[in-house]
């Protein structure tokens, strides 16, 4: 263009402009053709057919031992219990001290513990949480709670045993509580739980924060009493342990052991779900195995 005369340049300018239009509107209309191309295609490719089934997307449910404490909580607010909480990470004077297991005591080496310090570990019970309940009441009547919670003890990973899990523990205090009462919460709770023909025996045991202390059987859930293998042939599965509140873990919680009495127990909520679903091995509630999870979203 720079070569060209003055006379010339628009010429060639007015014929340069026309060429280029040109140009851009052939690759214009080749890429309108393309795209329309590559959407036939997709189209095509992404064809969805309506009238199949869908993918029903995996519903989760509530986890067994969730439902076994919902359970358990359901049976006993029933009968006018409230549900109280508690730490994990107790100190040693609630865990054991309070619950008339001093320092150095036996008795401790029933429940080998995963200290933090001198002072502090994971709790081993959810009997700490009875003790804060009686100290927080100081000393008012009548007292009625359920503690659940996890619990830690150092113990090997078996088919019945494991270094965590979980347990619910009542407190009842009172005038005038007696056995009898203890025997009647824990029968009725029994067949609320196992159905209306359980029945329960107490045997003779030892506790250190109860006294007299009793392990809890109930008709096995199988055989209904007759003898199977699940019971050993003895008609009889343990479920609890009970007792009436020992006088000093009264007198450590606040209130005078001349003047009201109570019961206390503890099941471990594993235990209970093994019984009721029939299960061999508490390890499959921490497995996550979703072939053992999903029979009880039925349920």
């Amino acid at each position: 263009m720079g070569a060209l005369s003055a006379e010339e340049r628009p010429v060639v300018g007015q014929v340069a402009n026309e060429v280029r239009e040109a140009i851009e509107a052939v690759i214009q209309e080749k890429q309108e053709a393309f795209a329309r191309l590559e959407t036939e295609s997709r189209l095509r490719a992404e064809t969805i057919d309506v009238t199949l089934p869908g993918n029903a997307p995996a519903a989760g449910s509530i986890h067994p031992l969730n439902r076994i404490v919902q359970e358990i909580e359901d049976i006993f607010i029933g009968m006018g219990y409230t549900v109280a909480e508690g730490p994990e990470v107790e100190t040693d004077y609630y865990n054991f001290e309070a619950l008339n297991l001093p320092k150095n005591h036996p008795a401790r080496d029933m429940q080998d513990s995963f200290y933090i310090t001198e002072e502090l570990l994971m709790r081993t019970q959810t009997s700490p949480v009875q003790v804060r309940t009686m100290k927080a009441m100081n000393g008012r009547t009548p007292v009625k709670v359920i503690c659940p919670g996890k619990v830690y003890r150092r113990d090997d990973d078996d088919a019945t045993h494991s270094f965590q899990f979980n347990q619910i523990e009542g407190l009842v205090i009172d005038k005038h509580i007696r056995i009898s009462d203890l025997k009647g919460t824990l029968l009725q709770f029994s067949r609320q739980m196992f159905g209306s023909q359980a029945q329960i025996r107490l045997r003779p045991s030892f506790f250190p924060f109860t006294e007299p202390s009793m392990e809890v059987d109930v008709t096995c859930v199988q055989c209904g009493g007759s003898g199977c293998r699940m019971c050993k042939h003895t008609g009889w599965l343990e479920i609890l342990g009970c007792g009436m509140v020992h006088p000093r873990v009264l007198e450590m919680g606040g209130y005078d052991p001349e003047e009201v009495t109570g019961f206390a127990f503890g099941m471990g909520v594993e235990r209970i779900a093994l019984l009721k679903y029939g299960i061999d091995d508490i390890r499959h509630f921490y497995t996550n195995d979703l072939r053992f999870l999903n029979q009880f979203g039925r349920l």
